[in-house]
């Protein structure tokens, strides 16, 4: 499996997604990741340059934000400028609300996916705001946007009676990693069934849908989603899922041809990286 889709991520992916594979099962450089992650992010702290593959301009924006800290945490480096430069971007674009939009309209001004449509005065939204902050309070980082985007998150998911998937992606990582754990248990409480509601249980479905693994790529510290039977079964089913290619290939809409190498050799090591979190060998 492993040797397969280190052959798809050569034949395929990005530098940035061949060295973090070399760097989490080859034993490789955690400092060329960083490296090349140092060349998406801008003057301005944000990062840009299609690390989010479907916003493919060079200027910030808030999600690749979120993708730059994902890569930042599975390396353990959170003491690295980058976060501290991305944090005072984040303050930069917050809203009155407290939070992060969804995009800027300066999206505009280069290609992007369709979904991707700002408003000329956006608010704050969980997405990206909530998992940014779930990262922040996971590696104890402190720094003044923090208070706020914890009050938004705490704020807009106080409201929520029923939600969307990537919604309820990001809720999920806020309330796992948040420090505290007895007004997160409580919310959790309260809107379970509503997260449960946007999960895809057959582990074969086709189409854009999420499944209980988008929720937890790795076992949930505090969170208790979903039956360590399910999740074994969806672990077995994203094996015979592995293409003959040798990659995992993205179940949404690939609207350029480009994007579908970037996002396959993206989750590709995400897939890898849950085989390993679980347990599951991938040899």
């Amino acid at each position: 499996m492993e040797q397969e889709a280190e052959r798809y991520l050569q034949l395929n992916a990005r530098l940035i997604e061949r060295l973090r594979f070399e760097a989490l099962f080859r034993g490789g450089s955690k400092e060329r990741v960083l490296q090349v992650l140092r060349g998406y992010q801008n003057p301005d702290g944000g990062f840009g340059h299609a690390l989010e593959p479907d916003l493919r301009g060079p200027s910030s924006q808030p999600e690749p934000v979120e993708v730059a800290f994902w890569i930042l945490d599975e390396l353990d480096a959170f003491d690295d400028p980058m976060v501290a430069e991305a944090c005072d971007y984040l303050v930069s674009i917050t809203t009155k609300d407290g939070g992060v939009p969804f995009v800027l309209p300066g999206v505009s001004e280069a290609p992007h996916a369709p979904w991707w449509e700002p408003e000329d005065d956006p608010p704050g939204n969980l997405i990206p705001t909530a998992s940014i902050a779930g990262l922040l309070h996971k590696h104890g980082v402190r720094h003044p946007w923090l208070e706020s985007a914890t009050s938004f998150c705490w704020s807009a998911i106080a409201r929520i009676e029923e939600t969307t998937p990537y919604h309820a992606r990001a809720i999920v990582t806020f309330l796992d990693l948040v420090g505290d754990r007895e007004r997160a248990d409580a919310e959790f409480a309260r809107i379970k069934e509503a997260i449960l509601a946007t999960v895809t249980m057959d582990p074969f479905a086709e189409g854009e849908v999420h499944f209980p693994l988008d929720f937890a790529p790795a076992p949930l510290r505090h969170l208790s989603l979903f039956s360590d039977e399910t999740l074994a079964e969806h672990l077995d089913a994203r094996v015979r899922l592995q293409t003959h290619e040798g990659g995992w290939e993205p179940n949404f809409p690939m609207w350029t041809p480009l994007v579908r190498h970037e996002w396959g050799g993206y989750l590709t090591v995400a897939t890898l990286k849950t085989f390993r979190a679980y347990g599951r060998p991938t040899t």
